[in-house]
Parts: structure tokens; sequence; C-alpha cells
């Protein structure tokens, strides 16, 4: 079993129980007590489980309080939640979405923990129940006759509660689809509510088990042409694809991949574009994911198969694979490891298969990302005209963390950081240099080691961080927390901006000073435009660059507003 796949049995078996110890979970999946533990430590790193004792939980676990809600939950569960698990993917902060009362909807729920700021419109008793768990939601549940079979309301009074309400998007299932029907339910009051969501939404996305295909029950409420997109599982049949892909977008959710049809027009060219993302744990490669699918939807000419390299170099080499079998016709690669590059870009070049690097460069492919050396001397240069203002212009030492596995390429984001805070503040001796590596990416071990450094210095030293991205940031932020030391350490993050950073460049006193922002948001249609021209065959030059902003607490809230 790969690391993935064990990794999605362990949070099935949690699902089904209230706490599993490790021991437990290693005799049930065959492995040690210690890969279960490395298991564990991960999931509690990208929050999905919660550490216990000895073993762990998940993370707003809801208990359906239905017996019957519960068996049709379970039922064929594993689908329902990808498809949820993506359909949670398109909501935003700040948005006001509705949720029916199908099983799918409500296991999104789960997946919609982290955001802020949401207002949750449904009809559906156990969603209702389990998202008032999340205390930053607004939670309202339409009123009208409670039908105790789906714990659901429906009715008239249903209906009227939507008036003046502004739903950003409205999520929802079927009892059937069809080309000819449209999406259908059994029940009429049902359908008519639904009906009634999709006029006032501002937009649509169908929750669609493959079983579900083909079946035309009693009363329509929406036809393809009013949703944006369907999502499914991988059971769904190819000619249902092949069909309804002329009116809407159909999503296929599988546990590896994600591949997403849209509408063909005869008379325009269609491509098929693999995407493998750095990981789902990393905030800035899932801004870069939801960017690229944003532009391909747009462009309406992109067939996108989306992967996950997981931040490890072996499943990046089965991924490609994965890619290659799916039939793509371009590759876009978001990896850690510079070493790999010329493995992968062998892989695709061996089908004629064009690939683009993304912010990491490999040798045979077009680079498409950051300027290393110029984000990382503006960023130094702003670090310098802060210490200069705060600190006099003096530090008594340099911490650099380092990301040997990137190569040398983005290694210059470093040493062009250094250099641009040596040209405000003068030169920093050898002496005065402390170097640590940052190889997982995550913020658990650079925590670890920030922390034994600064205990091992006085606590009055004052230290500028160098640092290759916002990961490490947050590591270097929480080792200043638990050491009582935000008051001498200065740095100036590196990436997306990630919910943490932003909150801390809002704050008085805050470690991070600054931050230079690569936006996700542009990557999406720049890679868009860059796989159209390769494979359309025109000119491009070997490097695309993102154009970089400088934030910190006089522009954050123009840049990022707070929804």
């Amino acid at each position: 079993m790969k690391t993935y796949e064990r990794r999605q049995e362990i949070l099935s078996a949690l699902r089904e129980h209230q706490e599993l110890k490790i021991g437990t979970l290693a005799e049930l999946l065959g492995v040690s007590e210690g890969t279960i533990r490395n298991d564990l430590n991960y999931l509690s790193e990208v929050k999905q489980v919660k550490r216990t004792h000895g073993g762990a939980t998940l993370i707003n676990r809801h208990l359906i309080t239905s017996p019957e809600f519960a068996a049709r939950a379970s039922a064929n569960s594993s689908h329902k939640r990808l498809i949820a698990r993506w359909a949670a993917d398109m909501v935003k902060d700040g948005d006001a979405i509705f949720l029916d009362d199908s099983t799918t909807a409500f296991h999104m729920v789960s997946y919609l923990t982290h955001r802020r700021n949401l207002t949750v419109v449904t009809n559906g008793i156990e969603t209702a129940l389990a998202a008032a768990q999340n205390l930053d939601s607004t939670v309202v549940l339409v009123g009208g006759i409670v039908r105790t079979r789906t714990v659901s309301v429906a009715g008239q009074l249903s209906e009227r509660s939507l008036e003046g309400l502004h739903i950003r998007t409205a999520f929802l299932s079927c009892s059937g689809v069809s080309r000819r029907s449209g999406f259908t339910d059994a029940d009429m009051e049902t359908a008519q509510l639904k009906s009634r969501v999709v006029s006032s939404a501002e937009r649509t996305v169908a929750l669609v088990e493959s079983s579900k295909f083909g079946i035309v029950r009693f009363s329509s409420f929406a036809q393809l042409n009013q949703v944006v997109q369907i999502l499914t599982d991988t059971q769904v049949d190819a000619k249902f694809i092949e069909d309804l892909r002329q009116e809407t977008i159909v999503t296929v959710c599988g546990d590896k991949t994600i591949s997403s049809y849209t509408p063909i027009d005869a008379d325009t060219a269609h491509y098929k574009i693999g995407f493998a993302g750095l990981g789902e744990q990393r905030p800035f490669g899932v801004a870069v994911r939801q960017s690229l699918e944003v532009a391909a939807r747009h462009v309406g000419d992109i067939d996108l198969v989306v992967t996950d390299n997981q931040y490890d170099s072996e499943i990046a080499l089965e991924v490609a694979d994965d890619l290659i079998a799916a039939g793509i016709d371009l590759a876009i690669e978001f990896h850690f490891d510079e070493r790999m590059g010329a493995l992968l870009v062998n892989k695709f070049s061996r089908y004629n298969i064009p690939v683009i690097a993304i912010d990491i460069p490999m040798l045979g492919a077009t680079f498409f990302g950051v300027d290393n050396y110029r984000s990382g001397l503006d960023g130094g240069v702003a670090l310098g005209k802060w210490i200069q203002q705060h600190w006099d212009g003096e530090i008594d030492y340099l911490l650099l963390l380092e990301r040997h596995a990137s190569g040398p390429v983005p290694a210059t984001r470093n040493l062009s950081q250094i250099e641009g805070l040596q040209s405000v503040i003068g030169a920093i001796p050898p002496q005065r240099r402390i170097s640590l590596i940052d190889e997982d990416g995550l913020p658990g071990s650079i925590q670890e080691q920030v922390t034994n450094v600064l205990a091992s210095l006085p606590d009055d030293a004052r230290l500028a961080v160098i640092s290759f991205n916002d990961a490490s940031v947050e590591g270097v932020i929480d080792a200043a927390r638990v050491t009582g030391r935000e008051r001498t350490l200065a740095c100036v993050s590196q990436g997306a901006g990630t919910r943490m950073i932003r909150d801390e460049l809002r704050k008085r006193g805050s470690v991070i000073v600054g931050a230079v922002l690569f936006p996700p948001a542009h990557y999406g249609a720049g890679l868009i435009e860059l796989s159209r021209s390769i494979l359309r065959g025109q000119p491009i030059p070997p490097a695309v660059y993102i154009q970089h902003i400088l934030v910190d607490a006089t522009n954050i809230d123009q840049v990022h507003p707070e929804p």
C-alpha cells in the first residue's frame, strides 16, 4: 500500500470510530507503529486529525443523530467524500453557500472547517448541525416542514425563506440526471426548493454520484446549462461524460487524480493538460492549483487532469506515469526536488509530451514562476530598511534557512536576500551567521530547529532571518512564540502569503516585517497561456516570470482585504 493510500485508510478508519490507538491502526494496516506514528504526525500537521495520547481522532467529527441518514451517508461514502472534498475546494473565505439535504453535501462540511466568515444556508438538518460546529460560520436552516425520512426541511416556507438571500454558490445533488431531462428529484417539493435555489444563486454546482447518470425521476429542477460544473466519481461511464460535457463541465473526482472535461467546440482545437501539484498540504501549491483550474475553465478549450506529487519524489515519478497513461498533451510539473527534474522530463519526452516546470527549474522544461534573484533582493532590502529604522541597523546574528533539494536557482533567492540586506546594514561576518537546513518544507521541523538555536543564544540577541518560503517563516513564528522571542527576530516572508502570514502582517510587533508575494491567482492564467502557445507551436522564451509584490502592514489590507 502506498503512503497516500495508507493515510486515506487511516482517515476512513477514524471516521468509523471515535478514536483509534497507534497499535490498533498498525495491526489493521499491517505496518509498524513507527510508520503509523509518522502518518499521524503528517495528518496532524495538515489538520486532518488531532493527536491524542497514543492515538488520534478526527478534527471536528460530527456524530449523526439519525440512523437512517447515517446509513445513507455511509453508502458509497468513499465516492461521496471525494466529490465533497473537491466541491469544498471551490468555497472561499467570506462566501455564502447553499448545501442541500444530500449526504454528499453533508460530507462537504468536514472540508470547510478552516474557512473564515462563511454563511451556510441549508435545508438539511444534519448538515446544519455539523456546520454549526464551525464557530466561524453563520448557519441558516431554512424554515418549512420537517421531513423525518430525509432529515430535511421542505415546502413553500422553505422557498420563501430564501427571499433576499445572496448565495454565491449552491451545491445540489439529485436523484437522476440526463441530457434530455436535466437534473431530477423523486420528491416534487424538494425539486421546487432546488429550482428556487438555482434561480437565486450566482452559480450552481451539481454533486452527482455515478449511479445517478442516465436516470430520470419525477420532477425536474434544473437543465444542464444551468449548472457551471458537475462533480462525479470515477465509476461514471465514459459515454455519459461525452454526452453531458456538451452542455457543461464534467469533473471526475478520484483518489489520486481529478479530471475536468470542458464542452467541446468542433471548430476549436482542444487540449488535455496534466498538472502534478506540489502537495495538497502546501498552501502555496494548493493556491496555484486552484488558479490553474479557474483559468482552464475560463478558456474553455482545456481538459485538465490534476494529480498530486505529495512533496515526495517517488510519488512524483508514479504521478508522471499516471499522467502519461491519461493521454495528456502537455505536463505542468510542480515539484520541490531539482534532482528529480531530469527523470520527470525524460519520462514525458519519451512520448513527445512537453513540460512546464513551476518555480523549480527542470532540465528540458520551460520554466514558469518566480524571478528568484529579484524577489530575494527586494525582500532583503525591505528587511534591511526595517532593521535600520527599528534596531539602528544593528543585528547580532543572521539566521539562514536553506533548502538544498530545490537546487541552485531557487537558492539564489536566499543569496540575493543576503545581498539586499547587506546593501542596507553593511557586511555580516561569517561568525555571525547561523545556517539551518529546511528539507521537508513544513513548519514543524523548522520550529524545532529554530527553538534549539534560540535557546543557545542570549535572550536579547537580535536575529535577522533569511527564509525560502512562507512555511519556513511560519516555523520561525512558532519558535519565537514558544521561546518568547518575538521582539528579537525579524524576517521577510516569500510566497503566496498564507493566512497566518497575512494575520502576522496586521499585528504590531510581529516577527514578520514584510512579505514578497508571488500571487498564485496569476499563475493559472499565465500557465494556461504558456501551455497553449507551446501546443500551438508558437515561439516561447526559455523562462516566464511572475511579477512579485512587496507587502507590509501599510498595504496588506489593499492587497489582501479580509472578507
